[in-house]
């Protein structure tokens, strides 16, 4: 009876010192699930736009699939402040840094310490196109192209009769300028074809914000009150200088072209507020970023850019689409 007992408490202790030691496969999977292969830091332009927002939670969701963390901030259109996220980011020796830059120049020397230091750059939606640094891909909107729809959409608001038209814009970012060369070189090829002309009157900056939108959309009526038609670069502006108009009692004599197709963009659209939207599509920004990394990170070769052609978004599409009220 004592061998029994001694030989049953030997068998116990044994299978303890198995389950301690973590020999189980299924404890190892386990344990394995829980460690991160590493840490993404995304420094982004603004999130108080949605689009943003969009852009991080896509990275964000991505990566989780795949066992990375992110850190997603928003420099809040501060140079100075995402040279400080990147420093903060190189300290804890992320193992990327994914990018939309406030200012293209201004973001040079930052690059260069996280090139120095190996860690591999990539940039979203806002391209950095400087010379002298390492950008493994560049994932944006084809924003050149955009632009020239957003000047289909204005020829086509404004008909034969033409006139002349604002552009709210933001000359910071290098999308926001991409747009607007874009949108010209339609508007000069259609004043070349000797139909009546579109005049650009003024170009004024909106900031990429409602409340500045507005603010240029007041100043450009009280300057040029014969305008009929503004180009904003964003939804956000777009949305201001609706809410100018209105104020001026202008709303049903100037057409309005945004850019985005943010939910309150299309709704907008679908209101008769706003003409027509190039869309973009942040959501496909944000997964297509996170897919180069993880290329990268295997040795893969990866596209040095993506560009993702915008759709042109009209009240036609917005009565159709199911999203909407």
């Amino acid at each position: 009876m004592k061998n029994i007992h001694a030989s049953s408490l030997a068998s116990i202790i044994f299978i303890l010192s198995l389950v301690g030691c973590g020999s189980s496969p299924e404890a190892k999977k386990n344990s394995s699930n829980k460690t991160s292969k590493g840490v993404i830091g995304v420094s982004l332009l603004t999130l108080e736009n949605p689009f943003f927002r969009v852009i991080g939670d896509n990275i964000t969701n991505a990566a989780k699939e795949h066992g990375y963390e992110t850190i997603v901030l928003s420099a809040d259109r501060d140079v100075a402040k995402q040279s400080n996220q990147i420093k903060d980011f190189l300290v804890r020796k992320v193992s990327a840094l994914v990018l939309s830059p406030c200012e293209s120049r201004g973001i040079v020397p930052s690059i260069k310490e996280a090139n120095s230091a190996g860690i591999p750059v990539f940039t979203v939606d806002i391209p950095c196109k400087e010379p002298g640094i390492q950008i493994v891909s560049q994932i944006a909107t084809d924003n050149f192209g955009g632009g020239k729809e957003a000047a289909t959409a204005m020829i086509e608001a404004l008909g034969p009769a033409g006139g002349k038209i604002a552009i709210i814009d933001l000359k910071q970012a290098e999308s926001c300028r991409l747009r607007v060369q874009g949108f010209k070189e339609v508007i000069e090829k259609h004043n070349a074809s000797g139909k009546t002309k579109i005049l650009i009157a003024t170009e004024l900056d909106g900031g990429g914000l409602k409340d500045q939108g507005f603010k240029a959309t007041e100043d450009a009526l009280q300057a040029h009150p014969d305008l009929r038609g503004i180009f904003a670069i964003n939804d956000p502006s777009a949305l201001g200088a609706r809410a100018a108009l209105e104020k001026a009692q202008k709303e049903n004599k100037i057409a309005i072209i945004g850019f985005d197709g943010q939910p309150e963009g299309k709704q907008a659209i679908k209101e008769g507020k706003i003409y027509a939207d190039p869309i973009q599509f942040p959501d496909r920004m944000g997964r297509e970023m996170f897919q180069a990394f993880l290329k990268y990170s295997k040795g893969e070769e990866v596209r040095p850019e993506l560009l993702i052609p915008t759709s042109l978004y009209r009240k036609s599409d917005a009565l159709k689409d199911p999203e909407l009220k």
